[in-house]
């Protein structure tokens, strides 16, 4: 589980509410009405601009990513990919048929080579399926930008209304405390989705979807050259390129024999 993606943004809520709830009842900040034009007008925006089952799948997939860390390090990568390659040059790529690995993708790409497809074919296999995995992340990632776009939008228009039904109650002075609420508690609402929810999610999307496509692009230029019969010393030499100067030093990524 990748805890710091929780722990910050239970920390975030956190600190928010005991300011909020420090010189105030937690009654002081609900407002019904604002909370069904910002939660209500926020949802029916983001429908207008995605389809349903596209925000759908946006929620699974964050959920799936962003409060789990299953991707696998570059370094355990490349050390895999080497032991492949060595047991390629020693028994032939049918060697690979017994090698069991927890990545999918690696996996779906061993499957490839050991069905005895042509390396342009496993290539194409591969970078396609690097395009369409980005692409699901970039669309999750634009709807909740979308949702912290508009979040705001719709609670400053809560404001507006809120302000309109004050100016229109002077007269009564007890209406004028509840239109002032939704007039500010809107605003409050929709920055709080914006800022503590939605686009910190849309930004742990994007650097999620950046580690993913680095280690699937380490995975298929790994296949490619061991379809090319390259040395396993020198494929691990070209995929150091994938991580830091200092990774590979800790790791001795680029020192094995």
């Amino acid at each position: 589980m990748d805890i710091l993606t929780l722990v910050g943004l239970v920390a975030g809520v956190a600190i928010v509410l005991i300011a909020m709830l420090a010189n105030a009842t937690a009654l002081t900040f609900i407002n019904l009405p604002g909370l069904a034009i910002v939660f209500g007008g926020t949802f029916a925006v983001t429908l207008i601009k995605f389809r349903l089952p596209t925000v759908v799948s946006a929620f699974r997939l964050a959920c799936a990513t962003a409060f789990t860390d299953r991707l696998d390090r570059p370094t355990d990568l490349i050390r895999e990919v080497g032991e492949l390659a060595r047991v390629v040059r020693k028994d032939g790529i049918l060697g690979l048929e017994s090698h069991e690995t927890g990545n999918e993708f690696l996996a779906k790409a061993i499957n490839l080579c050991v069905d005895g497809h042509p390396p342009e074919m496993v290539e194409e296999s591969l970078l396609q399926d690097i395009d369409q995995t980005m692409e699901r992340y970039e669309v999750a990632e634009r709807v909740f930008r979308g949702i912290g776009e508009s979040a705001p939008a719709i609670g400053m228009l809560g404001t507006l209304v809120g302000l309109v039904q004050m100016l229109n109650s002077l007269d009564d002075p007890s209406s004028i405390g509840p239109a002032m609420a939704v007039a500010l508690l809107t605003t409050l609402y929709g920055a709080f989705i914006a800022q503590l929810i939605a686009l910190p999610l849309a930004d742990k999307l994007q650097l999620k979807a950046e580690d993913e496509r680095r280690n699937r692009l380490l995975i298929a230029t790994s296949i490619q050259n061991i379809l090319k019969g390259q040395n396993p010393r020198v494929i691990t030499e070209l995929l150091s390129a994938f991580i830091s100067p200092d990774q590979r030093r800790s790791a001795d990524i680029g020192q094995e024999t």
